[in-house]
């Protein structure tokens, strides 16, 4: 077409030219994408299993079922409440029946937001399970892993650390019942036998409460000892990890923290309690360590002030406690902000491990994962389908569908929910102390 006739079209025919190239487009596009299917499921049952961790805690699972056969898995274990937390799961069941599983972030909307009272460790332990059992069915149905839905890998390989206790070898949080305890080993050589075993960080609480009784000047005086004794057995590359578990009182935080910096540790843990931030504020003017905290915190209402003002150098967000795996991603999206990194907690079992997996494969701030799960033989028949597979202290990326793993209910009956006691710490006067 020459100038001169195209400028002759005037806007009626400029117009036409428009539609006819609009309407070209449009045909090409419907030859490169179709329409996305839906995948026409809906919630038809859910069911809650407490089984017995074999020690001193029982785990809460749900499952979740669909009309196509498609089942979800999460865990909503809470230390010494695992029949509230179950009673809390199955008040969702009349709101879950019917929908569809792959709304989920409306589905954990409605849940926290409905019932108008919200939060709470009990509440949002009872969505975190569900939430993550709505991820597994989301993963299962369209053939994906989670972290593959979560915008693929951040990385090729997760950094993992273990635990160790006093008096034992390998802390194996599902020892079987009967099992004969190990010769107690001393600090330094648990924290070499797990370096033997190809870890690179391994954490402990060295503040221990002797027969649960709380003496500071003791306390402080042991746990430097140990942390003293820790480093020169396993070196200056070896990353020790302090779990404090909000035993101290303020002074003896600042205490402990102070005369820790010497040995360089990665981070001291839950050195203060949570209720008050402004104690935490007091301790990072006070020390130079890096501090570490979350395990017990909710949601990303909880972090942000803390996050904001760059209290901590770790969060710890817990998938089974703050929200599951959606909200897990937010907490992190806020400390990134802040160049703040996040480490999940993760003491409970496989279904936490794989859960808290797949955010870290997903999440660039997420760059070191605890692991309480996955080491002990009295789990393995409890579940099938897969597991964390380790490499030199890295885990590996999942690749089965959805979490990775199922429940197996036949062995879940067999292994029931038993009532266990739980302790406080105390003072020398009898009064009950922070744990």
């Amino acid at each position: 077409m020459k100038r001169r006739q195209f400028l002759g079209l005037g806007l009626t025919g400029m117009a036409g030219l428009a539609r006819q190239s609009l309407l070209a487009r449009s045909k090409e596009s419907e030859e490169h994408y179709a329409k996305a299917e839906d995948l026409n499921l809906e919630i038809t049952d859910l069911r809650t299993f407490v089984v017995d961790s074999g020690n001193d805690e029982n785990f809460v699972y749900v499952k979740i079922y669909t009309n196509r056969g498609i089942t979800g898995l999460g865990e909503g274990t809470m230390t010494g409440k695992g029949l509230t937390v179950e009673a809390a799961i199955q008040e969702h069941k009349r709101y879950l029946l019917g929908k569809d599983p792959t709304d989920i972030e409306r589905l954990w909307q409605g849940m926290f937001r409905g019932p108008r009272y919200r939060g709470g460790p009990i509440l949002t332990s009872a969505i975190s399970a569900v939430e993550i059992a709505l991820w597994d069915i989301l993963g299962k149905a369209l053939g994906q892993p989670i972290w593959k839905l979560l915008g693929g890998k951040a990385r090729d390989k997760v950094r993992v650390y273990p635990h160790v206790r006093s008096g034992n070898v390998l802390m194996h949080h599902h020892q079987p019942p009967g099992t004969p305890k190990p010769e107690p080993l001393s600090y330094p050589e648990m924290y070499l036998k797990r370096k033997e075993q190809g870890w690179t960080a391994c954490k402990a609480g060295f503040l221990e409460a002797e027969n649960n009784m709380v003496e500071p000047a003791k306390m402080i005086r042991t746990a430097i000892d140990r942390l003293r004794r820790v480093r020169e057995a396993v070196g200056p590359d070896f990353d020790i990890l302090i779990d404090a578990h909000g035993k101290p009182t303020t002074p003896m935080a600042i205490q402990f923290c102070r005369q820790a910096e010497e040995y360089d540790p990665f981070w001291v843990e839950e050195a203060t309690q949570q209720e008050d931030i402004g104690e935490l504020a007091l301790l990072r003017s006070q020390t130079a360590v890096p501090l570490a905290t979350g395990e017990r915190l909710l949601t990303k209402y909880e972090f942000n002030e803390i996050c904001a003002r760059h209290l901590v150098n770790y969060v710890n967000p817990d998938v089974v406690h703050c929200g599951g795996i959606g909200e897990m991603r937010k907490i992190a999206a806020l400390a990134e902000a802040f160049r703040i990194e996040i480490s999940p907690h993760n003491p409970q079992s496989e279904v936490s491990t794989m859960a808290s997996l797949h955010v870290c494969m997903s999440t660039p701030n997420a760059t070191l994962l605890e692991i309480g799960s996955g080491q002990s033989p009295y789990f393995q028949d409890l579940f099938y389908g897969g597991g964390v597979v380790f490499e030199n202290g890295f885990a590996l990326p999942p690749d089965r569908p959805g979490l990775g793993l199922d429940l197996d209910e036949t062995v879940a009956a067999k292994m029931p929910y038993k009532p266990k006691d739980w302790s406080a710490h105390r003072w020398p006067d009898g009064s009950i102390g922070d744990r």
